[in-house]
């Protein structure tokens, strides 16, 4: 964890902040500003922002528990402000994340869909996987042609599991 940052659920009012790393990240499908708003409010128990020395936002994971596998946290996004980024702080807020969904919700497995031109997040959860020794399984969840906007590509799903039992 990088010096000086805290990790907490997000509240309301950082649903803002959290659009904005989100549409600068350069790599993430922007929702609504509404969207992140919502989730701040409905999901934060599952999400995590990290807050430098005054209290501002510089990075996020969205989370929630998949409403067939309960013991499913399923990872939506994950944005670190530019400034941050490249001092560990992803795998800081996925890491911290887990642990405190596992404490709460006693998870087994983590999921998320990563496109194939995506490196740095196939590299964070693959090095994810491999720090709490558990298997990495992937395929297409959704191919590229289902996204009405075209030229999306595919999303391929990342399961993750079962994790080990110090996460």
């Amino acid at each position: 964890m990088p010096e000086g940052l805290t990790l907490e659920a997000p509240r309301i009012e950082d649903g803002t902040a959290i659009w904005r790393i989100a549409r600068d990240s350069g790599t993430l499908d922007l929702n609504s500003s509404y969207s992140y708003l919502l989730w701040c409010r409905d999901f934060a128990a599952t999400s995590v922002v990290a807050r430098n020395a005054q209290g501002k936002p510089v990075g996020f994971v969205t989370g929630y528990l998949r409403p067939q596998r309960p013991r499913t946290l399923v990872v939506w996004q994950v944005a670190v402000d530019r400034a941050w980024r490249g001092r560990g702080l992803a795998a800081a807020l996925l890491d911290g994340l887990t642990a405190r969904v596992a404490e709460q919700s006693d998870i087994h497995n983590v999921e998320t869909t990563i496109t194939p031109d995506n490196t740095a997040s196939n590299r964070l959860f693959t090095s994810f996987a491999e720090r709490h020794g558990a298997p990495v399984e992937r395929e297409v969840l959704f191919d590229g042609g289902l996204f009405p906007d075209g030229g999306h590509e595919p999303e391929v799903l990342y399961r993750i599991g079962p994790l080990a039992a110090s996460t």
